[in-house]
Parts: C-alpha cells; sequence; structure tokens
C-alpha cells in the first residue's frame, strides 16, 4: 500500500475511533458540570424553545396556559428516512394545538447522543431524543416514564411488542421507549443472481455466499470493477456472523470477555479474508454522518455490486425492481442466522421540565400508534412496534404487493436480543476499534479480538 494511502487510512481511522470514544469519555466531566448547573441554574432550564404554559406562566396566567408548547426532538436521520421523519412530525403538529415538536437534526445516531453529553453538561436539554444509553438512565440523566404510560389509558402497553419495550427498562422501570425496530438484511441485484444462475435460497450459508460472492466478482486489469458482495462498515455485520455461529460476549457467569473465542476469531478472519485476500468483499468507510452508508447502497444499485448488508430501515431508499431483499445466512451445520434485532429508542432527559416531559412523552405515543407505526414500517420498511400494527388493513395491503417488508419480521422470529453492555459501551468499543483493524487495516482477527478483549476484561473488572 502507497505511503500517503496509509496515512489518509490512519487519519480516518483516528477521527472514527475519537468519535466513538468520546461517547463515553466524559462521564466523569458530565458529573462535575451537572452538579455546577444544579446549583447555579433553575431545574427546569432547558433548550428546548419552550413557548408554552413553562415558560409563559408569570406573565400570562390562564391564558398562557393555552398556549402550545414547544418542544426540540433530536434526531440523527438522513435521506429518506429524515424525510418520512419529517412528515409524522407535521402531521402530528397538526393533529392537535397543546404540543409542538420542532425537529433538530443530528448527522447520525452516534453524533445525536455525543450532542446530548454536550447539552446535560450545559443544563439546557431537548424533551426528546431519538437516543437511549442505559449506562446514563442508571446515572439519573434520563427520566423515568412508567408513570406518564400508567395515566395515558390510550398509550395500550401490552400491544407494545415484549422484546422490544423490555429493551428499555432497568430494573424492570421504564427511560426509553421503541419507536421503531430494526435488523440487518440482505438487499441483493435480481439481474446478477440470475445472470449466474442464483436464487435467494441458495445463499442461506456465509460460506454458499461467498462461493456465489467470488463468481460474480468481476476483475480487469488487476483491479476489481464489481464486487461479490458489500459488507457495511462496523462491527454490527460481523457481530451478527459470529453470534450464527455461536458466539457469545460474555461468559455464562457475566465474568469474562468471550469475544476472542474460536467462533468470533474464525468468523471475522473470513470477513478479514475475503475483503483482503480474496477481493470478493468490500467496505466503505470514514467521510461525515452516514456517507459510508450511502455509498454502500450506491454500489448496489448502480450495478457496482451484487448486493450488500444493510438495515431494514434502507427499503424506502431502494428500487424494488431492481432489488430483492432476503434474510441474513446463517453458517453450514448452525442452522439459520441469529443477527440482533433491535429497538431504536427514544427518551426523555430528565433536566427537562415536568410540562416538557408531559409533551415529550404526547410524541412518542402518537408516533407509537397503531397507524403511524404501521404506516412508518411501510414507509421505512423498519419493523413497527405494535402488534396491531399487522392487522392494519394497510399494513397488510402493501405486504402483500411489497413482500420484502416481511424479511425484517420474518428474521426476527430467530434473532438474537441487544447485548446490554454492562461496562457502559466500553466492550463494544473494543469491537469497534477491531472491527476497524480487521476491515480496513487487514489485521488478522486473532490479533485484533485478543486486543479487544483484553481491553474489555480490564473495563468489566473495574466493576467487581
Amino acid at each position: 500500500m502507497k505511503k500517503n494511502e496509509t496515512a489518509k487510512i490512519q487519519t480516518i481511522l483516528e477521527d472514527t475511533r475519537k468519535r466513538r470514544l468520546r461517547r463515553n469519555s466524559f462521564a466523569v466531566l458530565i458529573v462535575v458540570l451537572l452538579l455546577i448547573t444544579a446549583c447555579g441554574s433553575n431545574g427546569g432550564s432547558n433548550g428546548s424553545g419552550n413557548g408554552g404554559a413553562a415558560g409563559t406562566a408569570e406573565n400570562g396566567g390562564n391564558a398562557a396556559a393555552k398556549e402550545p408548547i414547544t418542544i426540540e426532538f433530536w434526531y440523527g436521520l438522513g435521506g429518506t428516512l429524515g424525510e418520512n421523519m419529517q412528515l409524522l412530525i407535521d402531521k402530528f403538529n397538526a393533529s392537535q394545538n397543546e404540543v409542538i415538536v420542532k425537529p433538530i437534526i443530528q448527522a447520525s445516531y452516534p453524533e445525536t447522543e455525543q450532542k446530548l453529553q454536550a447539552a446535560i453538561a450545559s443544563g439546557k436539554v431537548p424533551a426528546a431524543v431519538l437516543s437511549s444509553n442505559h449506562d446514563w438512565a442508571s446515572k439519573g440523566y434520563f427520566a423515568q416514564i412508567d408513570e406518564f404510560i400508567t395515566q395515558d389509558s390510550s398509550f395500550n402497553k401490552e400491544d407494545v411488542i415484549p422484546t422490544f419495550l423490555e429493551q428499555g427498562q432497568i430494573d424492570g422501570k421504564q427511560y426509553f421507549l421503541p419507536l421503531y425496530g430494526t435488523t440487518q438484511v440482505m438487499y441483493y441485484r435480481k439481474d446478477a443472481l440470475e445472470k449466474h444462475g442464483y436464487k435467494p435460497e441458495d445463499l442461506g450459508t456465509w460460506e454458499a455466499l461467498a462461493e456465489a460472492a467470488a463468481k460474480m466478482t468481476v476483475r480487469e486489469g488487476g483491479q476489481t470493477t464489481f464486487y461479490g458482495w458489500e459488507p457495511m462498515y462496523d462491527a454490527g455485520n460481523m457481530i451478527d456472523a459470529a453470534l450464527g455461529k455461536g458466539g457469545s460476549f460474555l461468559s455464562e457467569d457475566g465474568k469474562t470477555v468471550m469475544i476472542d473465542s474460536p467462533e468470533w476469531v474464525e468468523t471475522w478472519e473470513l470477513f478479514r479474508k475475503w475483503i483482503h485476500d480474496d477481493q470478493i468483499m468490500r467496505i466503505h468507510y470514514g467521510g461525515q454522518g452516514w456517507e459510508y452508508w450511502y455509498k454502500t447502497i450506491d454500489d448496489v444499485m448502480k450495478g457496482n455490486a451484487a448486493g450488500y448488508t444493510g438495515s431494514s430501515g434502507d427499503q424506502g431508499d431502494l428500487d424494488f425492481s431492481i432489488v430483492g431483499a432476503m434474510e441474513q445466512p446463517g453458517w453450514e451445520g448452525h442452522g439459520k442466522g441469529k443477527p440482533v434485532a433491535s429497538a431504536i429508542m427514544a427518551g426523555i432527559p430528565a433536566m427537562a421540565s415536568p410540562e416538557q416531559q408531559q409533551a415529550a412523552f404526547k410524541w412518542f405515543s402518537y408516533f407509537m400508534n397503531t397507524e403511524n407505526t404501521a404506516s412508518w414500517s411501510i414507509q421505512t420498511g423498519y419493523i413497527a412496534v405494535r402488534e396491531s400494527a399487522l392487522d392494519n388493513p394497510e399494513f397488510v395491503a402493501h405486504s402483500e404487493s411489497h413482500p420484502q417488508i416481511m424479511v425484517p419480521l420474518q428474521q426476527a422470529t430467530h434473532a438474537s436480543a441487544p447485548f446490554i453492555d454492562p461496562t457502559g459501551g466500553k466492550i463494544y468499543d473494543a469491537l469497534n476499534i477491531a472491527a476497524d483493524r480487521v476491515q480496513i487495516e487487514n489485521v488478522p482477527a486473532a490479533d485484533a479480538l485478543k486486543e479487544a478483549k483484553e481491553s474489555a476484561q480490564r473495563e468489566l473488572d473495574r466493576l467487581k
């Protein structure tokens, strides 16, 4: 590799690692600043642009109470997803006169969390955020919302898919609500598979997919011009594949980090081989926000790759006259794949005023109602969070004409639950660094995962 290319990769890696590790590096600083701001500011201070009862009660009396309360909603969605979010916000604002949601768009999910760190430290928080952090909730940075659920008779907690709802709980108390579910599935070009005589069901294992990818890859002049497959950048795809081979994050007693076990090493080494040695797969990385994600999608849509592994929520950006969807593969001898199916959660910062917390819950409840969760699933491909959505007439009609919407649901029936990192994200941080080393730097998986295990184990041991 040329020196300037190596330097460029190292710069991108360093920027990426800094962004990832920054999420947890200011925990102590936040605690100190919270103590300072608690002494120097009023408990209802926030940056949500409140134009309602809480902000005008001193001057307006009863008249002020009739004014709608304005709240900021922070989220990191772009492209078609961002457009659909704006449409739903507009629909909510027009549906009632008590709450106005003001969208504040971030570049990505991680950036939303980084900005929230700074907001908490300053004491000026949004009322609603598309983000969840169990460690922060345990420290009191997010509001507990069980009382809101109890008081709202229309919420119907029993209708929310239990596994999604439980992901927002800590010690049985609800801190986050699931706005939509997600799992990573496979999208393939129909013409690429047909050209080589493959059907989606022929690619039910990673071994079979790799064999097909090798046959579909095209090289010209020593360069790959058409890739057989493109895994999505980040540790997620490789974590899913390792879980499908029987890998686990921790030992049964929870005392030992297991990410350097044979199941992990064998799986991640195959990805390294496919990307670097065989060059039948590649990844896009770096850039701003979701740039790498959309470059991956573009490769497939523009005919530069046979398929890619991406979010169920990509469906709104895809042309299904060109592509099809299928479940993630398993491994020979291990049955179906076990990719993670998780809920994208929303929370209410504890420092928001009581009025704004109530307003934020009203917005979340609206987003989650049967009609809207079904519509969100139809428009985006994400999984609806209510069981009743499956009987929604619009959803039923759509699924009959667009069968790809059922692929995430089918995959979720044999999916893995999200791993709740007891170290507050340090195990995931170690895995993300290891993934960069394997996917980008071409470091043997055994070496990268050994280093990751040692780093993660130190963090786990500190909890004893």
